[in-house]
Order: C-alpha cells, then sequence, then structure tokens
C-alpha cells in the first residue's frame, strides 16, 4: 500500500500520480481520516496526561488526610473518555486502512502516461514473423487434430475454460516446465521453490489480489484459503512479516504453479484454444531487492524472461504499458508479447513489473540497512518465465510445417524425447 508518510507529505503529488492511472483516483479521503484519526489522538495523549497527573495527586492527598473522591471519580471518568476515543481511534485506523488496501500503486515518473492499452508503447521487436507459403491453421485446430489438447472433455470434466493435455501434448507442456525451471536455475541463478497452490486472505492481501479482486478468484468453502491466481502471491510472500538482512538481497526465485482466475470481467474474450483459460501453468520469476537496485534487477528480470523466448526462437515484442494498463499494485511494467499468426498480432505471454515498496508495505517484509542500522521495506519484482499454455501454442502455430507436422524447438528436445508431433 502507499505509505501514508508519503501521501501526507505530499497529497497534491500523490493525486497527480494517481490521476494518471484513473481521473477518479484520490487520497482526499484518506487524509481526512488521517486528520480526524490524528486529532482523537492527541486528544487522548492529552487526556492520559491529565489522568496521570492527578493519579499522582491522590496519593499525595492521602498523605495528608485529605479526601480524595473527587478526584477518584475523575480519574474513572478520563479513564472512560479515553477509552472511548481509543475505540474511535481504532475504527479511524481500519477505516484507513481498508481505503489504503483498495488504492493502486502510484506509478512511476517514467511510465508512459495514457487512457487505455492502445496508449502502450512498443519498445523493440525481436525475430521475424513467419511468412506461411500454405494455409496455416490455428493452435486450437491443431492440438485436436494432433489429440495434443481435449477440449471438449476438459470441459466436461470441470467446466468451460478448463482444458485437458493428451499424450504429446501434456509431455510437450511438461517438458517447456522443466526447461524454464532449469534454464533459470542452472543459468540465471534463480532458486527454484515450490509453493502451496493455495493462499489464505493476509497472504493475498500482501500481494494486492484482496480486497480489490476477489471476484476474479476462486475461494474455497468455509476456509480462509484462495487458489492462487499467479506463484507471484506465495513466493513473494514467503517473507511477509520477517526483516531480512541487506547482505540475503536481492533474492531471486522461481516457481512452477498452476493458476486460477475467474476472470469475470474477460467474457467473450479469447473463447477458444489455449490464450485465456481459467487454469494455466505459469514459471514465475520473483525478486526481493533494495530500493537502489530496483530498477536495474527489473530490468534483469524481463531480460531473463525474453532469453526464453529467444532461445525457443519465438518472434515477440516488448511494450512499455502505460499508466492505465499498469496492474493495480505495480508502479512500472514491461509486456513481452510473443508473436501468434492465428490472430496476426503479437499476444501477451509475460507482465515483468516493479512494485517499489506498496507490496512490501502490505505483507511487511522488510531488511535491515548495513549502513543506518534501520529496517526499511524491500522492493518486490515479478515476471512470468513464461505463461507455459501460451508459449504451447505459440509453438505449435510457428513451428508448424505443410504437411502437417509440428516441428519441436531445439532446445525443448532432450525434454521432449522426439523432435516433432
Amino acid at each position: 500500500m502507499l505509505d501514508i508518510k508519503l501521501i501526507r507529505e505530499n497529497p497534491e503529488k500523490i493525486n497527480e500520480l494517481l490521476k494518471r492511472r484513473n481521473p477518479e483516483l484520490s487520497v482526499d479521503e484518506v487524509i481526512k481520516i488521517d486528520e480526524e484519526r490524528r486529532k482523537v489522538q492527541a486528544q487522548a495523549d492529552e487526556l492520559r496526561a491529565k489522568r496521570k497527573k492527578d493519579s499522582q495527586s491522590i496519593g499525595e492527598l492521602k498523605k495528608r488526610g485529605e479526601n480524595t473522591d473527587a478526584v477518584q471519580a475523575e480519574v474513572k471518568k478520563l479513564g472512560d473518555d479515553i477509552k472511548n476515543l481509543e475505540e474511535k481511534q481504532t475504527e479511524l485506523d481500519n477505516k484507513q486502512r481498508d481505503l489504503l488496501l483498495h488504492i493502486p500503486n502510484i506509478p512511476d515518473e517514467t511510465t508512459p502516461i495514457g487512457a487505455s492499452e492502445d496508449d502502450n508503447q512498443e519498445v523493440y521487436k525481436w525475430g521475424e514473423p513467419r511468412k506461411f507459403d500454405f494455409e496455416f491453421k490455428p493452435h486450437w485446430d491443431l492440438c485436436e487434430e494432433k489429440n495434443l489438447v481435449d477440449f471438449e472433455r476438459g470441459v466436461k470434466l470441470s467446466q468451460s475454460r478448463f482444458i485437458l493435455y493428451r499424450g504429446k501434448g501434456a509431455r510437450l507442456e511438461r517438458a517447456i516446465i522443466n526447461f524454464f525451471l532449469d534454464y533459470h536455475t542452472q543459468e540465471q541463478g534463480y532458486e527454484e521453490v515450490l509453493p502451496p497452490f493455495m493462499a489464505n486472505a493476509a497472504t493475498m492481501t500482501g500481494t494486492g489480489q484482496l480486497p480489490k479482486f476477489k471476484d476474479d478468484m476462486y475461494k474455497c468453502v468455509d476456509e480462509d484459503l484462495y487458489l492462487i491466481p499467479t506463484a507471484e502471491v506465495p513466493v513473494t510472500n514467503i517473507y511477509a512479516n520477517e526483516i531480512l538482512t541487506e547482505d540475503d538481497l536481492p533474492k531471486y526465485m522461481t516457481a512452477y504453479t498452476p493458476c486460477f482466475r475467474r476472470e469475470s470481467g474477460s467474457a467473450g474474450r479469447d473463447t477458444r484454444g489455449l490464450i485465456r483459460v481459467h487454469q494455466f501453468n505459469k514459471v514465475e520469476l520473483v525478486k526481493l531487492t533494495t530500493p537502489q537496485t530496483s530498477a536495474e534487477e527489473h530490468e534483469k528480470l524481463t531480460e531473463d524472461a525474453e532469453k526464453m523466448l529467444q532461445l525457443l526462437e519465438l518472434p515477440y515484442r516488448r511494450e512499455a504499458l502505460c499508466t492505465a494498463d499498469i496492474g493495480f499494485s505495480a508502479n512500472k511494467c514491461w509486456d513481452l508479447e510473443v508473436w501468434m499468426p492465428s490472430y496476426g498480432t503479437y499476444k501477451e505471454i509475460s507482465s515483468c513489473s516493479n512494485y517499489g515498496d506498496y507490496q512490501a508495505r502490505r505483507a511487511n517484509i522488510r531488511y535491515r540497512n548495513k549502513e543506518t542500522g534501520k529496517t526499511e521495506f524491500v522492493h518486490t519484482i515479478n515476471g512470468s518465465g513464461l505463461a507455459v499454455g501460451r508459449t504451447f501454442a505459440a509453438i505449435v502455430e510457428n513451428y508448424q510445417q505443410e504437411d502437417g507436422t509440428i516441428i519441436i524447438p531445439e532446445v525443448l528436445r532432450k525434454y521432449t524425447g522426439f523432435d516433432k508431433i
């Protein structure tokens, strides 16, 4: 969440940055509640000081043999008044925290200003989209023809937008996961972790999924547990409510998990194939860094994700997301988009975001500064390295041949055990 001290010191600047996201956003209500809360706190402090003074006078009066009934009655009344003020302060604290939990991060000054995804800025492209000299097929048709994915039975087993991989399709999906994890750990220095696939409300709140996006998640009935929408949630929260040493940072972590998203606001979008489903596999990259190194580490993480696309020889582009399109908790985001022949355009395959200290404040992840000895909030960074299902779809489409076969990228063959489908 945003730093209340920063809001107090420069509300006009915070409002200006928030309005780059959405003209309706403001911290005015937060300031109003904060002023009332501080006023109540000052009143309580004043009464505590008076109660302390009066309590001391009771002993002095008794020593002189004087009646203390009036003073004791006053002390009791002060205690009741203090209790009422403390309850009011707690109420205001909770109200202020709830408001802060619903306010998104302020965008970085370098994030392009825009009103919609149409204002995202292309940074560069890598590779040339393939030009087919035959009539190519979309991945959903190829997956059915080759019995790689059984869309119909996936729906039967669950509901729409759940899929069933079969045979070489299941093997290819697993190969992609293993390739990503091996490269991230052996070549790029990430620690592999395998977190729980369910997270409690506190964990979901730490990374910003709750309370804002409750309707987009699958919740267990009668349990304080949610199916995770991304490995970012449990992995970032591993060090929640802990204080790390500066020598612990940066932390590089990678994790494979299935991801579960209701995506209630995406009705009618990308309904065919593997691009937008309710359960999908992903390999995530997460970093915890110092504030001084977060911009550099954000760039390096994005390059680590790009390396996967380069090794798979899949054409892609990098885009700088504008203020209207960056994630709720992010202050800066690079999107990586892979070329999909069936769409005739690029589709998102990874969002690499820098959150500054926004998530760390929510999850209370700190480190001790070696120079000052004081605790500070870490910066958190994450990105997909990559979304596995979309990688699968991109391989199937871009590597299809005129004779109907699908060539397996060379880097995956030791994992699949076959070089074509």
